[in-house]
């Protein structure tokens, strides 16, 4: 989900917004993001905001940062979500990410889907997705969420290769992901998402292609595929450090893109997202579509992140601390900001051009319409598209998004 400056104003104890920020709920798409915090171990290139249970020091259920102890400071977090929105809107898309939710088991995400449903609602035909690992996803669960209402499934896969997967400190073996997906189409869930990931240090092309033709085998409807990044702070930058990686090549990396986008691109996936492809628009993860599109969604759990109306916030990220202040009746909001008028526009641009739709020319001031007559001339603007009135990426410009991006929201 996406991401602010731990920066900000302090958050109301009681979580109250702007009324400002409240008009027109329910006028615009709404979410409900769940953090789930929880990893059987923790992957080398990984930031997130995740813990192992060595990490938190658990030695029991009622510890304040355990699972247990989570599910409950989720549950009065979504009371505190229903108070402060007055009359919440019905949920277009729920999304359980993390972390590893498929830790929780079947009787905790059909938990957690059943207080967001009981807080919030559903609307007809909503989309429920959570994100799984391979090695602690069964066909047991998966027939379970399925039948709780679960439409939607996020497999982290990242390669089908030994050496890569080695490097990147994931556990599930080739073929795991593959077959999971295979089991989730089985127990009715309608639509599953395989994560990749790409320019892993030793990852070679036909890794990559090897890694392709596995996610074409398993009947995935939606591909993510990421470049890799290396965070600071993490084990695999520290082996970058040390020498014993080199660090991911900006030439390498475009060129597998390129790669990643003809394999998909014949076996009849679309781009819709720079980094996301789908077989056909209900296949499109209508969750991330809120967040590119500008709308609402109340994020809960450690460190989530939300926005209603031009307010956002984000949580405390230590899951203790979270189960602490919601214990007290406080709300567990770290901090929050409003969206000035400026940041609105530079936001838009920068997340409505990444998509297949682009964004309106109208949108932009004069000093953005001449970058973007300058980008449509080098190739990295779709010109009938922008003859046309909107500003579409060529998959040229796919490759350069941010910094086309940045120029056309001057203002």
């Amino acid at each position: 989900m996406p991401s602010v400056p731990p920066s900000g104003e302090p958050a109301p104890a009681d979580g109250a917004l702007p009324r400002a920020s409240l008009e027109g709920l329910g006028t615009r798409p709404f979410g409900v993001y769940v953090h789930v915090p929880f990893c059987a171990t923790r992957c080398g290139y990984c930031d997130f905001n995740t813990y192992t249970a060595i990490d938190l020091g658990l030695t029991s259920s009622d510890d304040p940062a355990s699972p247990a102890s989570w599910l409950e400071g989720l549950r009065r977090e979504l009371d505190l979500a229903a108070s402060v929105l007055g009359e919440p809107p019905p949920a277009d898309t729920v999304f359980l990410g993390g972390g590893t939710p498929s830790l929780l088991g079947a009787e905790g995400l059909v938990s957690v889907l059943d207080a967001v449903r009981g807080t919030f609602g559903l609307r007809d035909g909503a989309e429920v997705t959570t994100e799984a690992n391979p090695e602690s996803t069964t066909p047991e669960l998966l027939a379970a969420i399925a039948e709780a209402g679960y439409t939607r499934l996020s497999l982290g896969m990242q390669s089908d290769v030994d050496h890569v997967l080695a490097v990147l400190d994931r556990r599930h073996t080739p073929g795991a992901a593959v077959s999971v997906a295979g089991e989730a189409l089985a127990a009715g869930i309608e639509h599953v998402n395989l994560d990749l990931i790409y320019g892993t240090p030793t990852e070679t092309d036909d890794d990559l292609r090897r890694s392709l033709n596995a996610v074409l085998a398993s009947g995935a409807d939606h591909v993510s595929a990421y470049s890799l990044i290396i965070e600071e702070g993490t084990a695999l930058a520290r082996r970058v450090a040390r020498g014993e990686l080199p660090m991911p090549d900006d030439d390498v990396l475009a060129d597998r893109y390129e790669i990643v986008d003809d394999v998909l691109s014949t076996a009849g996936f679309g781009w819709y997202e720079v980094s996301n492809w789908a077989r056909s628009v209900d296949a499109r993860c209508r969750h991330n579509l809120i967040y590119w599109g500008g709308g609402d969604w109340w994020g809960a759990g450690p460190g989530a992140h939300s926005h209603v109306g031009g307010t956002r916030w984000w949580n405390v990220r230590h899951p203790a601390r979270y189960s602490a202040a919601l214990a007290g009746g406080r709300s567990p909001a770290e901090a929050r900001e409003l969206v000035t008028p400026d940041e609105a526009h530079l936001e838009q641009v920068l997340l409505e051009l990444r998509t297949v739709d682009g964004l309106p020319v109208s949108a932009l001031a004069a000093t953005g319409r001449d970058a973007g007559d300058e980008a449509a001339r080098d190739g990295l603007l779709d010109p009938a598209h922008w003859a046309g009135g909107r500003a579409v990426l060529t998959r040229r410009g796919r490759l350069l998004a941010d910094g086309v991006a940045l120029a056309l929201a001057e203002r």
